[in-house]
Parts: structure tokens; sequence; C-alpha cells
């Protein structure tokens, strides 16, 4: 198993099992949506095998792998496999989901911009089925 680098942020709270499955998530909110510049950042650390629901964002997302192995797959494609130091650019309303590979730790920062066009739409969760067979 990899092991985890130290991360310069906190860890954060743990994320809410509706959106979340596979294993425990925790989510820092770096920068809040609460100003003019309309935009949200936040530090997301997976467990291995832990992963986000499928979702979009209305004003899309930018993620910047921090550390460990995981998967970003965008609905009817198939899944790409991150490494720390890779960029992820997501149109709006694009259904997607993101977290750790089965042997990983796995960590980015999330940008959700444009947050007045909304920040994510939860959907039903990856399955196990659709996870295994990356």
């Amino acid at each position: 198993m990899e092991t985890f680098n130290t991360n310069i942020f906190l860890k954060g709270e743990k994320a809410p099992k509706a959106y979340f499955s596979g294993g425990n998530a925790w989510v820092q909110i770096l920068k809040a949506n609460e100003d003019d510049l309309n935009c949200q950042i936040g530090h997301v650390i997976f467990e291995p095998g832990s992963r986000n629901n499928w979702h979009s964002h209305g004003g899309g997302q930018i993620l910047i792998v921090t550390s460990g192995t995981g998967f970003y797959q965008e609905k009817g494609k198939p899944a790409q496999v991150l490494h720390p130091g890779d960029v992820v650019n997501i149109l709006p309303g694009i259904i997607h989901w993101h977290g750790a590979s089965a042997g990983s730790e796995f960590a980015h920062i999330a940008i959700n911009p444009n947050t007045q066009n909304g920040i994510v739409e939860w959907m039903e969760p990856v399955s196990d089925e659709e996870y295994n067979n990356l």
C-alpha cells in the first residue's frame, strides 16, 4: 500500500456518507463561498477505495491532485488515473466522480468557480461494480 505524504492542510471534517462511499473522506474548506469572488476551494482526502457520488457543478470545477493515486471519470467515458500534480478541468454540467484507488489514499484541491451558477448537484453513488471494473 502506498504511504500518504504529510499534508500542509488540516484533515478537515468527515465528508457526509450520503455523498461518499467505499470508505471515509474528509473535507477542509480553504476558501468559503462567502464573497463576490464566486469561488469555493476545498482540500479533500480520501481513504483507499473511497469516492464521491456521481455529481455535477453548475459553474464547473478544477481538481489539483496533491498526493496519492486516484481516479476521475466522466459519465460514459473511461476513468482517468490521477497522480500528484495532475490538474483536471471539468466544464459546467459535466456528470463525473473522483476518488482514491483501492491501494492508495488520495488527496486533491477542489476549486469550484462561478458558484453563482450552483456549487454541486449530487446524484447516485458510484456502484462497487462500476468502481471494481475500472
